[in-house]
């Protein structure tokens, strides 16, 4: 399974940690919060980022440039340290172990769910994802999907995103992860029918528009906070 979802209650608001993918663990350091960062196969980083890094962007060129248009990845939005605090590995365990977690794939076709503790999930179940089946860990992401508006912020780790705008649907079979299609599909595409794609670092805020298709892939350990706008 390659998708975690949970709701994380109390530090002083309610905050929605809607997509954690954690790699294989390891001993970590301090400043990766006690995750293991290094994914354990193959995966790189795109030759070119096609989407668009802006620092400081204001209000009005963010409405007119990207937000009924394109993504965009914002850049010294905010200063994460707090989150990477509150997202260490030992923090995580300590104060959600027992919060029950509903495991699910998001393939169109599949429809299975498996429920467990976060801690249980933490320790049993994450390990490097086989790019024929679905896992949890380095290699694991979302298939092509498209929903609403939103936001995606990087705490640790590095996410590969893949859009496509939505009067363009990918070529991508809707039962097999994104690894697989990264492998199997993309080298066999026309350079005119590539999506946008960058890999997403700690500290980034990718911007996605309404209907725009996206698939992901986690380079490595990737705590990641989503927030989709109605």
């Amino acid at each position: 399974m390659g998708l975690a979802r949970w709701r994380w209650l109390g530090m002083r608001r309610f905050l929605f940690l809607g997509l954690v993918a954690l790699a294989f663990l390891e001993s970590g350091t301090a400043a990766s919060g006690g995750w293991e960062l290094s994914g354990h196969l193959a995966l790189e980083e795109e030759e070119q980022c096609t989407v668009d890094r802006r620092a400081n962007l204001t209000y009005s060129e963010f409405i007119h440039q990207y937000a009924f248009s394109k993504p965009v990845i914002l850049q010294r939005l905010t200063n994460n340290s707090l989150f990477q605090d509150l997202c260490s590995k030992e923090k995580l365990l300590a104060e959600f172990g027992d919060f029950k977690i509903r495991l699910s794939t998001a393939n169109t076709f599949s429809y299975q769910k498996v429920d467990l503790s976060f801690q249980d999930y933490v320790e049993q179940l994450l390990q490097p994802q086989d790019p024929n089946s679905l896992g949890n860990g380095a290699g694991s992401g979302v298939p092509f999907h498209w929903h609403g508006p939103g936001y995606s912020e990087v705490i640790f780790g590095r996410k590969r995103w893949f859009l496509y705008p939505p009067e363009k649907t990918p070529d991508f079979h809707p039962n097999k992860t994104t690894l697989a299609w990264l492998r199997n599909t993309y080298p066999a595409l026309p350079i005119t029918e590539r999506p946008l794609q960058c890999t997403v670092q700690a500290g980034e805020v990718l911007y996605f528009p309404d209907r725009w298709w996206h698939a992901t892939l986690n380079l490595d350990t990737s705590v990641f906070i989503s927030t989709f706008l109605g």
